[in-house]
């Protein structure tokens, strides 16, 4: 199993923060039946402030292109994606278009 986390933040606005974390608290069901059937096994999002912090654990085989793809074949996927932008601005290095930015691990204590 590999781990993954990514960062993205909210735009600065109290309300918009509020209905974001409602969604998260009623998910899809066909955006979680999406996440798990790309080989995503566990996800978690943490927010400080207007920051996200995504942790992924994602089985063997699991390949971000093949995510984006069927994502991009998904109606509804793209209909979720689309509403979360409302709440969601691109953090300021990140590429245009790119929503969650890959981070990279610099310590671990094992």
């Amino acid at each position: 199993m590999k781990r993954y986390c990514l960062a993205l933040d909210l735009k600065e606005d109290p309300a918009l923060i509020a209905e974001y974390e409602h969604y998260h608290k009623n998910v899809w069901r066909e955006i979680e039946d999406s996440i798990r059937e790309s080989g995503i096994e566990s996800m978690s999002i943490y927010r400080t402030g207007n920051r996200l912090f995504m942790i992924m654990e994602v089985a063997d085989g699991f390949s971000f292109d093949d995510k984006f793809a069927a994502d991009a074949a998904n109606r509804r996927v793209q209909d979720w994606e689309n509403l979360m932008w409302k709440f969601q601005q691109p953090l300021p290095w990140s590429k245009p278009g790119e929503k969650w930015v890959l981070m990279h691990e610099i310590f671990r204590l094992a």
